[in-house]
């Protein structure tokens, strides 16, 4: 049983809600995500950022956060989280995981997908990766490398670096 809640943190496309649900079966507790509970309450994200904008979906991710990090489950959190003091101050009562990666197949990963900050794909998505990167180092508890490890191998390697803490 976890002794407090496992924050996935990272840029978008990552895999966060990925790992995070195979990490919460693995580890026998329940699994959040906290776009997911965004969406469920206020709709779309796309349709929120076009609709009230970006600073209204933030507080929603806020009060995401919040709620998620009463129960110590896994919980997946949209790649801008980070971006928020409250959300950096809650943070550390949590276990957070930097999943960080190369960017070489990030490109496909994105193709199909409604992201309301890649106007212009993958150079939005590498300047905005670069620009998080600093908060996302400061904020973890330990960094996992997704870029070459297979999806086993990345739980693997989480579940390790747990059993060290």
């Amino acid at each position: 049983m976890l002794s407090r809640p496992v924050v996935l943190i990272g840029p978008m496309g990552v895999g966060k809600t990925t790992i995070g649900k195979k990490l919460a079966r693995r580890l026998d507790v329940s699994f959040v995500d906290t776009d997911v509970l965004v969406t469920d309450e206020h709709g779309e994200i796309a349709a929120i950022f076009e609709n009230s904008g970006e600073a209204v979906f933030r507080e929603y991710e806020e009060l995401a956060l919040q709620k998620a990090l009463g129960s110590n489950q896994v919980v997946a959190t949209g790649g801008g989280a980070v971006l928020s003091g409250t959300n950096q101050r809650a943070l550390e009562a949590a276990t957070v995981i930097y999943l960080s990666t190369n960017g070489l197949h990030m490109r496909s990963r994105l193709a199909n997908g409604n992201r309301p900050l890649l106007k212009n794909g993958i150079s939005d998505w590498k300047e905005i990766y670069e620009s998080r990167r600093p908060l996302y180092e400061s904020l973890a508890t330990f960094e996992i490398d997704t870029s070459a490890a297979g999806l086993g191998k990345v739980i693997e390697s989480i579940c390790e670096k747990l059993e060290e803490l």
